[in-house]
């Protein structure tokens, strides 16, 4: 991005710093002391680290913004107009098997709407960046979602349910009204990757749902910037609010938003 905001500056800062931490750590992943939150769902070392560095880089900066993030408590702010939103490792799955999909994910939400946005991909060096207004970025080149206009040359991603979740017949019901009129869906287990790939033209489109706000929050912005749709898979809902998400390219979405919440 030509020229920063001082809040942008302070959230890529942060994403760095928390990025080489976990960058050591996923160099001896196999050694990492991990326990489990509940079936499928880790927390390593390594993640509450990443949230300690970027709660400590993100609030010493903006004492008076509000917090929310996986790993600690939230925190009202005394400005209760904004807020950090984080993740401080997305894809811990992937990250405690040593596959290098994973990523730190930042919001700064103004009034209910997310205004900044950075996604960071450490172990590919790629720096997803997005503010209202000024367009959305791979590290210095601006994104542009993809101008493909046929769902059958076009490749979705979701996620799929894991441990017992109930929410599998779901899915697969989503899956068989989707997958017979496209190129394919990608499951790589990082929504906030899946959005950033959106906006990145890489993939044309993704849903999910049970989502938690810092899953989605700085991917929405991404590909809104980048010339995409996001909305709730509830039509009058709040992505960040109700955890349900469909995002796509500006050619496709009225047809993808239909193949997903299939009206009756």
């Amino acid at each position: 991005m030509s020229q920063m905001s001082a809040n942008m500056n302070i959230m890529i800062k942060a994403a760095r710093r928390a990025g080489r931490s976990l960058m050591r750590d996923f160099g001896e992943v196999e050694h990492l002391q991990v326990s489990a939150k509940g079936p499928g769902d880790f927390v390593s070392r390594a993640d509450l680290k990443a949230e300690e560095i970027l709660k400590e880089e993100l609030m010493e900066a903006r004492p008076n913004y509000g917090w929310l993030a996986e790993e600690s408590k939230e925190i009202a702010g005394e400005d209760p107009t904004r807020r950090w939103i984080v993740d401080p490792l997305d894809g811990t799955t992937n990250f405690l098997h040593g596959l290098p999909h994973w990523a730190i994910s930042i919001g700064l939400e103004h009034k209910g709407e997310i205004v900044a946005a950075v996604i960071f991909n450490p172990a590919g060096e790629e720096l997803f960046a997005a503010e209202k207004g000024a367009g959305a970025w791979l590290n210095d080149r601006r994104l542009r979602v993809s101008g493909r206009r046929e769902m059958i040359e076009m490749i979705f991603a979701t996620g799929l349910p894991f441990g017992g979740r109930a929410d599998l017949p779901e899915t697969l019901q989503d899956l068989a009204r989707i997958l017979p009129g496209c190129a394919g869906v990608r499951r790589w287990g990082a929504a906030a990757l899946d959005l950033a790939y959106v906006a990145a033209g890489r993939y044309d489109g993704f849903w999910e749902r049970r989502l938690n706000a810092w899953d989605v929050a700085a991917g929405i912005l991404l590909v809104k910037e980048a010339g995409g749709f996001v909305q709730s898979i509830t039509p009058e809902g709040n992505p960040i609010e109700d955890g349900t998400i469909i995002a796509s390219n500006d050619q496709v979405f009225d047809r993808f938003a239909k193949l997903v919440r299939n009206p009756k």
